[in-house]
């Protein structure tokens, strides 16, 4: 086997470094795996963990820390002892170490060490270390490839959410992009994004989680917290992405908590359930797709303690969850592509406020252009029924006076400003 196909190792304090920098949430994954030279899959698996072993550190008590009394000089004089004798004995290990190890101590932006001497002092080749870099730059310049190809296919999705892959290729070779399926395929799959029409594999919950029955089908919605519901979307950056987890009231159309996270994980998922029912009471009915963030145990088990029923879409059903697909296509249409978010650092201060005008100005159609926070407070004005066919909206046009319910029944309300 050549030895640019060795396996790499990293420390513990490695990963635990890059996995609390990942959940610290101030970069996207792409970025951190770009700066610290690893593979994006890694950071995610790094910061899963930082998150479920977490509790582990508060399991045992913890009496007080003894008092240093040591003068400073004598801190110092064994501070310096310390590292002497840990540098004989790092001369003696130096032996033993591969050079894929060795290759990894080398930091090619290092301030004070020009990294001739670094190769020097690790015993690695400079023109391997060449060859690495270029490498580097190869990568970083298909993720920028990639990040070019997820912002079409975010713009095209958000106006054709019925677009699969194979019409997704037609689109982005008519833009220019000649790329194949299974490169399409697997951006889609990262964005967590799939064409809104029947057929298999539409959905794909964890295989261990129970999925559960979609109760809202014919259903009037006529009070505020009747139905809550739920959905993830993508949101592009400058550099990397995030994803975008938000709670929607269906009467007032009110959005109730939202969180955002560079990674699919369930746990934020659950922390925004956490505050909407915090400051909101609970739902009668609680509504999400079947993805794995929703079927899991941690968020279906805040929902069973609530005594909350539990509603999913159905496969293949593109207007179940429709108030939320609006919302992300308001979202991103009056907000993410008009300013081009930089950083996570800047998608949530400009978030905070697009959310705070589209619940409290933004006047929307479907409610006789009241605001969703007046509908939401006054329990008037709103409603919604999703239809069990399109046969059936006429009949809820003759049955029903009620202009929100109209529009919402027939799948297609516009919320327009």
């Amino acid at each position: 086997m050549s030895e640019g196909k060795k396996r790499r190792t990293h420390s513990a304090e490695f990963k635990a470094k890059i996995g609390l920098e990942a959940v610290r949430g101030v970069k996207t994954i792409n970025e951190i795996a770009q700066e610290h030279n690893v593979h994006p899959q890694l950071v995610t698996q790094w910061k899963k963990e930082i998150l479920e072993n977490a509790s582990a550190l508060f399991d045992t008590k913890r009496g007080p820390k003894p008092v240093d009394e040591s003068s400073p000089e004598d801190k110092l004089y064994s501070e310096i002892g310390r590292l002497k004798i840990e540098a004989d004995w790092l001369k003696k290990k130096l032996g033993p170490v591969s050079r894929d190890e060795r290759m990894d101590w080398i930091e090619p932006e290092h301030a004070n060490l020009p990294l001739t001497r670094q190769c020097e002092l690790a015993g690695v080749p400079r023109a391997t270390v060449y060859r690495r870099l270029e490498a580097m730059v190869r990568q970083q310049q298909e993720d920028q490839e990639d990040n070019a190809l997820r912002t079409l296919i975010d713009e095209e999705y958000t106006n054709r959410p019925f677009y699969g892959s194979r019409r997704m290729v037609v689109f982005l070779k008519g833009r220019g992009h000649r790329v194949n399926r299974k490169r399409v395929q697997r951006l889609m799959r990262e964005m967590d994004l799939a064409g809104m029409a029947p057929g298999p594999a539409t959905s794909k919950p964890h295989p261990q989680h129970k999925v559960y029955p979609y109760l809202l089908r014919g259903v009037a919605i006529t009070r505020p917290n009747q139905v809550w519901s739920t959905d993830l979307t993508y949101i592009r950056l400058a550099r990397g992405f995030a994803y975008l987890v938000a709670i929607i009231d269906w009467y007032s159309r009110r959005v109730l908590a939202w969180r955002i996270s560079n990674s699919m994980d369930a746990s934020f998922c659950v922390d925004c359930l956490e505050d909407a029912l915090r400051h909101h009471g609970k739902p009668e009915v609680f509504n999400s797709d079947q993805g794995a963030q929703f079927t899991s145990d941690a968020f279906t088990g805040v929902l069973k303690r609530e005594g909350v029923a539990i509603s999913m879409d159905g496969r293949g059903r593109a207007l179940d969850n429709i108030f939320v697909e609006r919302l992300w296509r308001n979202v991103k249409y009056e907000d993410v592509y008009l300013k081009g978010y930089a950083n996570m650092a800047e998608l949530t201060v400009g978030l905070a406020q697009y959310f705070a005008f589209y619940n409290a100005e933004r006047p929307h159609q479907a409610l006789d252009y009241e605001t969703p926070d007046h509908v939401y407070r006054a329990g008037a004005g709103g409603g919604a029924l999703i239809v069990d066919k399109f046969g059936d909206v006429d009949r809820e046009r003759e049955t029903d006076g009620s202009t929100g319910q109209r529009r919402a029944a027939a799948g297609v309300e516009m919320d327009t400003a």
